[in-house]
């Protein structure tokens, strides 16, 4: 199923590719909020008639922390945070509806975490009204959240269809015990079916289960019975995420178990290739990096038309020019720069009910940013991209192609006059490909690990 040689030739630290450049390659001396804000203006006054904009809000609180996790979360049992925290958020809406001029139409709303769910449904409406006060949706707008099987209710589940929610999201990561303890997420499969099961006898269309491998004391017989009852419930899109060990982050709390409680790198990627086996014999079709999904899903749909696309929510089934991010920690992307709220709830309170954008750092990208952007989104998405078009080439090009020579000779890639695709075989290892036309990456290689494993 796979080669042990090849993950220890290419399993370095890597980015994941959510945005080029990435995160630690942003530019925070040439980044101005005035100029954000302006690319802001430009980008909603090209994209909210055509296809109207994305929002992702963040809302970062749990009631306990996941040892695996490296989100950026608020740990606390008081839920009186809740309507002070919405406040702030709809204020930072205000703020960027007035720099708009125009209403907003809203193609794509998604509420991460954190755990959404741990807002009561009634002040999740507060929210969602209050957005959808202020703006219009497009036509078969795509509405989803994350939740936690734990604390997801029928009322939750109800209030946010009948705003227009049609997909959610349920973190699973394992059904083994031991597993469950070393990571501080403790659910049974009893809870994850019911909540399942509810979603679509209250009509939700698609419904995703996100598992991890690579976990603390994962094994293979782990895996197989967490697909088995996966499989049981066939959830209509499965996300199949690589566990990034970053304990030098602040804060993911993954410090709570030794690096040899892990699988070994050939391990790991052996417990990878039985999911994916499985998932395809199930039915599901392969999405990008670490995505499945049954064929009437929407994110298949969109990957056999190309219009599948990536940015900080993952893959998603369309694109918009404009992605704003509301509440802590969100990042906006404006196609010209990105942007990041502040990270803490206090300041993003604080700041938001001033009325100010709430951002900290930012990277606004200049015309090769914008060319090497759209190859690696290619990539990411389609698994090949084209060079033919002289606008869509760089000087370092050739250079940058030359570092894949010892994947073509591995039977990863294949170079057809302008043409790089991503072969079968090379799937698991796009990060790989990606960095290779990364410019950003070169110039600067990190001098510490600030990424996790690619492999």
């Amino acid at each position: 199923m796979f080669d042990r040689e090849l993950i220890r030739k290419y399993n370095v630290p890597g980015p994941r590719y959510t945005s080029y450049p990435t995160v630690p390659y942003w530019e925070p001396e040439t980044f101005t909020k005035d100029n954000w804000l302006e690319s802001v203006r430009s980008s909603f006054d090209d994209s909210n008639e055509s296809e109207g904009i994305s929002l992702y809000i963040h809302l970062p609180f749990c009631e306990s922390l996941c040892t695996f996790c490296g989100c950026h979360k608020h740990i606390t049992k008081r839920h009186s945070l809740e309507s002070p925290y919405i406040k702030a958020v709809l204020k930072e809406w205000e703020t960027y509806r007035n720099l708009f001029g125009g209403r907003a139409r809203i193609k794509e709303l998604h509420l991460g975490g954190g755990t959404p769910t741990f807002f009561s449904p009634e002040h999740l409406k507060t929210l969602i009204e209050g957005i959808f006060d202020h703006a219009e949706l497009c036509s078969d707008p795509l509405l989803s959240f994350e939740a936690h099987p734990n604390n997801t209710t029928l009322e939750h589940l109800q209030v946010l269809y009948d705003l227009g929610f049609r997909r959610n999201s349920f973190g699973i990561q394992d059904y083994n015990p031991i597993v469950q303890k070393a990571i501080n997420r403790i659910q049974t499969f009893d809870s994850v079916k019911e909540v399942t099961e509810l979603s679509r006898e209250v009509g939700y269309t698609s419904v995703s289960h996100d598992l991890v491998f690579g976990l603390p004391f994962q094994t293979m017989d782990a895996i197989k019975d967490t697909i088995e009852k996966t499989a049981s419930i066939r959830p209509d899109r499965i996300a199949f995420y690589s566990y990034a060990h970053v304990p030098w982050i602040k804060g993911t709390g993954q410090r709570g178990y030794n690096d040899d409680d892990l699988p070994s790198n050939a391990g790991k990627r052996a417990l990878y290739e039985f999911g994916k086996e499985q998932f395809l014999e199930l039915g599901y079709k392969e999405i990008g990096m670490d995505h499945f999904a049954l064929p009437s899903d929407d994110l298949s749909t969109s990957m056999f038309n190309r219009e599948l696309h990536r940015n900080f929510m993952g893959y998603t089934s369309s694109k918009t020019r404009l992605l704003i991010g509301l509440g802590m920690s969100s990042i906006s992307d404006s196609w010209l720069g990105f942007s990041q709220n502040v990270k803490t709830v206090s300041e993003y309170e604080q700041l938001a009910m001033a009325g100010e954008i709430p951002v900290f750092r930012g990277h606004l990208l200049n015309d090769e940013d914008l060319i090497v952007r759209r190859h690696i989104l290619d990539l990411m998405c389609q698994f090949e991209t084209n060079f033919a078009d002289s606008k869509e080439r760089f000087p370092e090009l050739e250079a940058c192609l030359s570092k894949l020579g010892e994947m073509e000779k591995d039977g990863l890639v294949a170079r057809a006059g302008d043409e790089l695709k991503v072969l079968e075989k090379g799937r698991p290892f796009v990060r790989n490909v990606c960095m290779a036309i990364d410019l950003r990456l070169h110039r600067k290689a990190p001098k510490t690990q600030v990424f996790s494993m690619t492999i």
